[in-house]
């Protein structure tokens, strides 16, 4: 990832010698400073109390060889506090957790409702048979349980249509309602005083 100082500077300046964006912690040499002394990259670290520092302290820690550890302090408990709680939660690794943790409860709270709710249905009726038109033999008539379109009879011969004379003749109607569209967007456009 490349860093432009810039925008780091927009987004970093704070009324506090520390700022927290994402997983990244701004440290600053004076409150209202505009340009941060320096940045830590909270992944892969953990939060731990420092007990040999000042009475609301607490430490950035990185394992493995050759990494560093950043000693911080609060004005108090509630404040040391909220910032453990918020530097632990600011790694990529945590939401990943939180998310699949998450995850895990809906799938759970899902299969609950759905063991919960088949029980207490009523029993489902059959589906009704329905005529298929199409099923039809020559000595088949029509059933009196199906009913014809209204205003259709049943002796009236249907014509046969192409598919090729069906889109034309949609088609047509398309064309003359995009022109008419286009012809009133075209004068609502047109500027009200000519010159």
């Amino acid at each position: 990832m490349k860093i432009n100082e810039k925008n780091m500077v927009s987004f970093a300046t704070s009324a506090t010698p520390v700022d927290r964006e994402g997983n990244i912690l701004f440290y600053f040499d004076r409150r209202g400073d505009k340009e941060p002394v320096g940045m830590i990259v909270l992944e892969g670290s953990t939060i731990e109390l420092a007990e040999d520092e000042e009475q609301f302290g607490f430490q950035i820690v990185f394992h493995g060889p050759n990494n560093r550890n950043y000693a911080l302090a609060a004005e108090s408990q509630e404040s040391m506090e909220q910032w453990m709680k918020a530097l632990a939660c600011a790694s990529y690794d945590y939401m990943k957790l939180m998310v699949a943790e998450l995850q895990r409860q809906l799938d759970a709270a899902e299969e609950e409702t759905t063991t919960v709710a088949a029980p207490s249905q009523s029993p489902k009726a059959p589906p009704r048979q329905r005529h298929n038109p199409f099923n039809r033999s020559e000595l088949h008539h029509r059933s009196q349980s199906v009913r014809s379109a209204p205003g259709r009879t049943e002796n009236v011969s249907r014509t046969r249509i192409t598919f090729r004379e069906l889109h034309n003749m949609y088609g047509r109607r398309i064309l003359t309602d995009l022109n008419e569209w286009r012809h009133t967007k075209k004068v609502s456009e047109a500027p009200l005083i000519s010159f």
